[in-house]
């Protein structure tokens, strides 16, 4: 009379299965987090600010990233997020230009004829649109001061 039910343990096994099935759905229906613009602009200001030239690079958790000389955009599965430059504005660089050579240490001089063709070029660079760029693991920036051309080069 007090013993255990023949279909007790194979209910208790069902049972467990499907409420560890449920569990995986939820969690797997949860959208990821919107991916932070912050630490890259934090970048980007701290580059930008300093007295001297230097260089930094930053790691890109997004699946995109948007350039623009005040503000920096990042997207991802989670959505879209934006901050502003406090430092700027910044020269957006693009791949395969004599701006993204500067950009990852050629000195302005061996690539520019002039501190007024640098600054022609950066001009052009800051007015251009400005796409997002799909698939940057990596944001770097570079302050370059040339003989009066004092500019903060941003590329990803």
């Amino acid at each position: 009379m007090f013993d255990t039910p023949a279909d007790a343990p194979p209910l208790l096994v069902a049972l467990s299965l499907v409420s560890t099935a449920l569990a995986g759905v939820a969690f797997a229906a949860t959208p990821p987090p919107a991916p932070s613009a912050a630490p890259l602009a934090g970048t980007v200001d701290a580059v930008a600010a300093a007295d001297t030239a230097g260089t930094e690079a930053q790691r890109v958790d997004a699946e995109a990233v948007r350039l623009t000389p005040h503000e920096v955009g990042v997207r991802s599965a989670g959505g879209t997020a934006h901050a502003q430059f406090t430092y700027g504005p910044v020269v957006p660089v693009t791949e395969d230009t004599q701006l993204w050579r500067v950009l990852h240490g050629t000195p302005p001089d061996a690539v520019f004829d002039s501190p007024t063709a640098l600054r022609a070029v950066t001009r052009h660079a800051a007015d251009r649109e400005h796409c997002w760029r799909h698939g940057a693991s990596r944001l770097t920036v570079r302050r370059v001061a040339w003989r009066g051309v004092d500019v903060t080069l941003v590329g990803a």
